[in-house]
């Protein structure tokens, strides 16, 4: 895993690869399933992630892994924790199990805080190796475990190593803090969680309140019904002209985020009149549902029922 430090590392903002965050979630609903979502309703808390100096080192080390094994559930793998010099966070050698062997900065020897995060995405590679889960490009797949880590219980760890100040540019991950917050915050609404209190990093807070914001304009947009008068109205010039909701749609969001196309319309080919198509604010799988007004929407992946306008 990388990592930024020091005083003059950039660290990127933004949602620059909120298509890939999406298309994860996606993968993840269905690889597992929405009940197999739902077994991941318990984050790794605070108290087990803290290791301090008072912590002998590697009983310590071992016992912060394992509670991270916990969270996302593998519970029949051993994490052994080693400390060697490098410039990346932490690597895993992935093997068929049920040993796997993680080495980690030497700077976590003393800067302890931060090793829960660092161990977080290395668990989620095992998980996701065990599922036979990828992207084909070695990015998306970083961006895909970081995603993972953060949806299913473990990852509000990488954001909270953020920092950002005169002296320290820190930030875990291929994620932006941004995105970490998007992908948290989806999370959140999912398992009605609130990880605001867990965060000891202000700036953690700050880009989790930027990241909830976008995907609670997710479901805010048309043509679900609580979408927006300048939404809506959009909305209603595209189904008249057969066009769709782009970036537009959406405000800000599509701005921030980049967005393909929201929504589209499209004729039914059993005739069964116009259809619109749209992603599901929680899995972002895409949706088809005929155009007659107010309707509920089952979403077959993430089971979710959807209240639309259209």
């Amino acid at each position: 895993m990388t990592e930024n430090g020091g005083p003059g590392g950039p660290i990127e903002h933004g949602f620059p690869h909120l298509a890939t965050v999406r298309a994860s979630i996606t993968a993840l609903f269905r690889r597992l399933s929405a009940d197999g979502i739902r077994a991941y309703g318990t984050s790794i808390t605070p108290a087990d992630a803290a290791f301090d100096a008072t912590d002998d080192l590697y009983p310590g080390a071992q016992r912060v892994a394992a509670a991270t094994v916990r969270a996302l559930r593998l519970p029949d793998a051993r994490m052994v924790v080693s400390f060697r010099a490098m410039e990346e966070a932490a690597t895993v050698e992935l093997t068929t199990g049920p040993e796997y062997f993680v080495e980690v900065n030497d700077r976590f020897r003393t800067h302890r805080r931060d090793l829960a995060a660092a161990l977080s995405h290395e668990v989620a590679h095992v998980l996701l190796h065990r599922l036979d889960l990828h992207f084909p490009g070695t990015a998306e797949n970083e961006i895909l475990t970081d995603t993972a880590a953060a949806y299913l219980g473990a990852g509000w760890l990488l954001l909270d190593a953020y920092r950002e100040d005169a002296l320290t540019h820190q930030r875990f991950g291929y994620l932006t803090p941004e995105e970490f917050g998007y992908v948290l915050a989806k999370r959140a609404a999912l398992f009605d969680e609130d990880p605001a209190p867990w965060f000891t990093s202000h700036r953690a807070y700050e880009a989790y309140v930027r990241g909830r914001a976008l995907a609670e304009r997710d479901h805010r947009r048309a043509p679900l019904a609580a979408a927006g008068p300048l939404a809506r109205r959009r909305y209603a010039k595209a189904r008249r002209t057969g066009g769709d909701g782009g970036a537009g749609n959406g405000g800000a969001a599509g701005a921030a985020g980049g967005d393909a196309s929201t929504y589209r319309f499209e004729q039914d080919g059993s005739g069964g009149g116009l259809r619109v198509s749209f992603p599901c604010p929680v899995c972002a799988q895409r949706l088809r549902v005929p155009v007659r007004g107010r309707l509920r929407a089952r979403c077959g992946l993430c089971h979710s029922v959807l209240d639309c306008l259209t």
